[in-house]
């Protein structure tokens, strides 16, 4: 069982990988397979809230088994992405902010109302 410190996503990263290993799973890991396995995962998740309405969706979270559910789910899409970062050797942290960087500058901030934006 983890630590409560042990929540760093390089520790978790490396719990998965140790998890992976005592199982002698490292052969199944390739990153197309972890890749449809995260797919999987993502549609686990988002069956959770198909068919719902907005306002159902939004309360999700209220229903403890639903909410359950959520945080399982929400979960395996993570250790499927952690371990597929691991896989092909990408930093998610650094990803994610390289991302964020680029979408800045793709979007900006609109100026107000009768502004004009900023040319692409």
């Amino acid at each position: 069982m983890a630590e409560p410190d042990d929540h760093s996503l390089e520790r978790l990263q490396q719990r998965l990988t140790r998890f992976a290993a005592a199982r002698d799973w490292q052969p199944f890991h390739t990153p197309k397979n972890l890749a449809a396995a995260l797919s999987v995962e993502a549609g686990e998740l988002l069956e959770i809230f198909q068919w719902l309405t907005p306002e159902e969706a939004a309360d999700v979270m209220s229903d403890p088994d639903s909410a359950h559910r959520v945080r399982d789910e929400a979960a395996d899409v993570l250790a499927y992405l952690l371990q597929f970062c691991s896989a092909v050797g990408v930093d998610p942290l650094a990803a994610l902010a390289a991302k964020i960087d680029r979408n800045e500058l793709r979007f900006p901030v609109p100026k107000g109302p009768g502004t004009p934006q900023a040319a692409d």
